[in-house]
């Protein structure tokens, strides 16, 4: 392992995490209960981010793979984040906030977040060799938790307003985004300028290699198991603060604890994972997984009280930081190098689409039966379909040893 790369790259994970668990805790309960955005919209929000990313990421993957400057786009990727967050936490501390404008914000700077993961997975190949990929994915997972538990902990003393943690977590996002997006050596530097024939020509590449890839691809049902698991816990996550508001009335200051609980899990979760991934598999233990968070889910839906929910999402955490280390080291050994960028391109939106179909799902339960703490909890449970079927397509579709072209 590279650890100059490694240190630069987890540092990365560990500043934006700052910024978007301040976001998801703080941000999304005061748009939706002070601000008076529904249900449905702050979820609608995700996914037309994805669809923005859909029409743009394949493409500028591609281009990265074949002219490089994975960290040129990951840096403007980076202050876009910077400015469009900042912007949507200013503007939401005016006396008479403009929630449209605040909520375009919020989506443009949602579109950033997610775009910068097209070029930052596929790093993982130049930090580590595939014997010790799993290892290097857990530390990046460990880094995302730690810095999600030290956003929380830095913010906890102003916890008493929705808005005041938001502009100190995405200022201190960018500072300690500066270190990746300066000293990171990229193995690749970018050989052209981009422009729009470029991008064009690449977005005709992009539909002839899109059928070969997903025909092709030993990947495939990986990406297509992921998509539907990222399906039911990103938005899980994305509503967590909501659901505790909704169902158990929770104060933020207890969001923020209990939230820090389950992030340490995810952080012990993900280098713990690593570790079992390197030794029986990455694929048996990323199964495993699956199996854990179709008990987990119901469990927490299902729960009585506020201390058994505790306890269920506590040990939820363990699977968050697992999930994430054993996809992302198990899809690029499946990877040739030649296709690393182009396919953690769809890794990636296998995880941000999810935040379209998974939203809808939820957005439209709560719709339908309500704002009562029933609906809630059908939400949540609904979640587990898709971990089901993410299950059944991993276990079942077996691809024969065929490399892309």
């Amino acid at each position: 392992m590279n650890k100059k790369k490694l240190f630069l790259w987890s540092l990365y994970d560990f500043a934006n995490s700052i910024a978007f668990i301040n976001f998801v805790l703080y941000f999304a309960t005061w748009i939706v209960v002070n601000g008076g955005l529904s249900d449905f919209w702050y979820n609608a929000i995700f996914a037309i981010a994805t669809v923005m990313l859909f029409f743009s990421a394949p493409s500028l993957a591609a281009f990265t793979d074949k002219h490089g400057g994975r960290k040129f786009f990951l840096n403007i990727s980076t202050i876009g984040t910077f400015v469009c967050y900042g912007l949507a936490a200013i503007f939401s501390g005016f006396s008479e906030p403009n929630i449209f404008l605040i909520a375009i914000l919020f989506l443009i700077g949602q579109y950033f977040y997610q775009l910068a993961f097209i070029f930052y997975n596929p790093m993982l190949e130049e930090i580590a060799d595939t014997s010790h990929r799993a290892r290097a994915s857990g530390i990046g997972q460990f880094s995302n938790a730690l810095g999600q538990v030290v956003g929380l902990l830095i913010t906890l003393p102003l916890s008493d307003s929705r808005l005041a943690p938001l502009i100190p977590s995405v200022i201190i996002f960018f500072v300690l985004a500066l270190p990746m997006m300066i000293f990171y050596k990229d193995s690749k530097p970018k050989e052209k300028r981009v422009s729009f024939q470029i991008l064009k020509s690449e977005t005709i590449i992009f539909k002839k290699k899109f059928f070969t890839f997903m025909t092709l691809s030993l990947a495939t049902p990986m990406l297509l198991a992921f998509f539907f698991l990222s399906d039911a816990v990103i938005t899980a996550s994305n509503n967590y603060s909501i659901y505790m508001e909704r169902v158990f009335s929770v104060p933020d200051k207890t969001k923020s604890i209990l939230l820090m609980a389950i992030l340490i899990m995810s952080a012990l979760g993900g280098i713990v994972a690593g570790w079992i991934g390197d030794r029986i598999g990455v694929l048996k233990t990323f199964k495993i997984i699956l199996v854990g968070w179709i008990i987990a889910l119901p469990a927490v839906a299902l729960a009585p009280n506020f201390t058994v929910f505790i306890i269920t999402t506590v040990l939820v955490g363990v699977l968050i930081g697992s999930m994430w280390a054993t996809s992302r080291a198990y899809l690029s050994t499946l990877l040739s190098s030649e296709e690393m960028g182009y396919g953690f391109s769809f890794y990636t939106l296998s995880e941000r689409f999810s935040t379209f179909l998974g939203p809808l799902a939820w957005g439209g339960v709560i719709w339908f039966f309500g704002t009562e703490p029933f609906s809630y909890k059908i939400a949540m449970i609904t979640m587990t379909i898709f971990v089901i079927i993410a299950f059944i397509i991993l276990h079942f579709w077996k691809r024969p040893l065929i490399v892309s072209n």
